[in-house]
């Protein structure tokens, strides 16, 4: 059985790869690396690799391949209670026919997984707000990160957020609270960063502007404007400096464990983009923890946080 798909002009560009994950399902890397191998999965009825970058019209096949069959069954199922349901619907920021935005609360996935359990998209795609079914998803946050996130509410939307987040159009900002005195006021990062894929290491580079909005000798308070887009940039670029966020157990020093906090100190905050010439900039507020912290480490709370 052979089914194809037509790249639409929004994904162009985009690795193969990746353009299974946001348009088929969320399925393993190492899957789709397998089935590309095995030429299961093709580009205009040829091999290539996951890296491919594709374009708009191209075909691609999948040959004797069903998704349910790609042993996904080790996710969690999710049911959300209502009143899960109604205290997420109330950190909505701004609702309208094609998109939700809202204030994230740290501990929440973005979307279900193998070690994620409560989630948004599981939870939006109960509210009545999206009319019983699932919400897009069109970018990303980490699950301890607070903070502005989108959902789409319908494919052509989904498409065209996620082309400007592919397209660096949407300019996000974030404040953190890190350990140590950040030594440069204001500034670049400029990190060539390591992921992993099936034990692979990736080398990838990453750029942020960043800016001290206040510090002292034991922590300091900093703007940062994420230019690229990796796993945990900002995370392993303060990591890097010597001062990782507080909270943060993944990316930290020895001597800061001790009285760590038990949230990470990493907030979204703001996010605006274009559509059609109309501009949207939203603003998500400090969670009650983060607003404490500043308060106990004496850094001053700027008036347009």
């Amino acid at each position: 059985m052979k089914k194809t798909y037509s790249v639409e002009k929004t994904f162009s560009g985009m690795r193969i790869d990746r353009w299974i994950k946001n348009s088929i399902k969320k399925i393993p890397q190492s899957l789709i690396e397998k089935n590309l191998r095995k030429g299961k999965i093709k580009l205009n009825g040829k091999k290539v690799k996951s890296s491919y970058k594709i374009k708009e019209n191209d075909q691609i096949n999948f040959y004797n391949l069903e998704f349910k069959d790609l042993n996904l069954n080790n996710k969690y199922k999710y049911i959300p209670s209502n009143d899960v349901i109604k205290s997420n619907e109330k950190l909505i920021i701004d609702n309208n026919d094609n998109f939700v935005v809202l204030n994230k609360n740290s501990g929440v996935s973005v979307q279900g997984g193998t070690k994620s359990k409560k989630n948004l998209v599981d939870i939006f795609s109960k509210s009545k707000i999206f009319n019983n079914t699932k919400p897009f998803s069109v970018h990303r946050l980490d699950k301890d990160t607070s903070g502005v996130f989108m959902m789409a509410k319908n494919r052509e939307t989904a498409q065209l957020l996620t082309s400007l987040f592919r397209l660096r159009k949407v300019h996000k900002t974030y404040i953190a609270i890190c350990h140590g005195e950040v030594e440069k006021n204001s500034g670049v990062w400029e990190n060539e960063l390591t992921r992993f894929e099936n034990k692979k290491p990736i080398i990838e580079k990453a750029k942020t502007i960043y800016k001290v909005l206040d510090k002292n000798s034991i922590c300091s308070l900093v703007e940062m404007k994420p230019i690229t887009g990796r796993k945990h940039q900002l995370r392993k670029q303060l990591y890097a400096i010597g001062n990782p966020i507080y909270g943060d157990q993944k990316y930290k020093l020895k001597n800061t464990d001790k009285g760590i906090n038990k949230n990470l100190m990493l907030h979204s905050y703001k996010i605006k983009f274009m559509i059609n010439g109309i501009k949207y900039n939203y603003t998500a507020l400090l969670p009650d923890y983060f607003k404490k912290l500043l308060v106990i480490k004496r850094l001053k709370l700027l008036n347009t946080l």
